[in-house]
């Protein structure tokens, strides 16, 4: 089996409509793939609606979250959540604030950048996105669009970088609140991309144990950002701790380099998430 548990849709930050996403999936060669999007469900009915036969589809997303040091300034954490039931009371109520703090910051970064001149407008950005969760991306392409960068990685290694002066902080979910909220609407939260160093600051072992301690139930160790050696101190941390070990190729479409399934995750590991599991089930037949 071919198992890819982290991909994005224009349902939040990729490119490829969830339709498309799934026969890209396929196409591939994918037997299993998760659309994680970033802290939304809404493309699930649509990736279901379109499963090509022999392709199966495991709910997830992509929740925003920090971990907040004892001495430090918080680190921004992302965790990947599969299976859990999406009509959660509390667990929906925290998706659709971060939604809305996305969209908030959406348009306060955008309406600095006009105001100095750049040719961007915050209504045509919004219309672009056909529904989809608004965030920093969506950004960068209209600046792409509008010629004022290269690449939609020149605009987060420039005018979207965090020490940019139209950089806006967001308020995202402690971790370990995040962490038990998956697990209280019977999901399998799994800390994504825990030592991507490329992406910025990351969290010491002391954070991924007490990520454990909330009830965290595994770790994104094959990842297309991580090296080789982080791969593998990764994986002992896991073992050691006790928790699953996924890969997976983190797919954007066109807003990345990276094609999908890039990395996978291992029969076995998947297994396991399946058991852990109970608030959804996956999309097969």
């Amino acid at each position: 089996m071919r198992i890819d548990l982290h991909t994005h849709s224009s349902v939040s930050d990729g490119t490829d409509s969830p339709a498309d996403l799934v026969a890209t999936a396929a196409a591939a060669g994918l037997d299993v793939v998760a659309l994680t999007d970033h802290d939304t469900t809404a493309g699930w009915a649509a990736a279901a609606a379109a499963r090509p036969a022999g392709l199966t589809i495991v709910p997830g997303m992509e929740l925003s979250c920090r971990w907040f040091p004892a001495d430090e300034p918080p680190v921004s954490v992302h965790l990947l959540a599969y299976l859990f039931d999406p009509l959660h009371p509390a667990f929906a109520a925290e998706r659709v604030r971060l939604r809305e703090e996305r969209l908030s910051r959406g348009e306060r970064i955008v309406t600095a950048l006009a105001a100095d001149g750049y040719p961007v407008a915050w209504d045509d950005i919004v219309a672009r996105s056909e529904g989809g969760v608004v965030g920093r991306p969506h950004v960068a392409r209209a600046l792409v669009e509008a010629g004022v960068v290269d690449s939609v990685d020149h605009a987060f290694a420039t005018l979207l970088h965090h020490r940019s002066p139209y950089h806006v902080s967001k308020a995202d979910t402690d971790v370990l609140d995040g962490v038990r909220l998956v697990r209280a609407a019977g999901g399998v939260p799994v800390f994504a991309h825990g030592l991507a160093t490329s992406r910025g600051r990351v969290v010491g072992d002391d954070a991924i144990a007490a990520m454990t301690d909330a009830g965290l139930l595994g770790l994104e160790v094959d990842h297309p950002d991580h090296t080789p050696d982080q791969r593998a101190y990764l994986r002992a941390l896991a073992t050691g701790l006790g928790l699953l070990q996924t890969g997976s190729s983190d797919y954007h479409g066109t807003n990345k380099r990276t094609p999908i399934a890039a990395c996978t995750t291992h029969p076995e590991q998947y297994e396991a998430l399946l058991a852990a599991g109970t608030g959804t089930a996956v999309l097969t037949g």
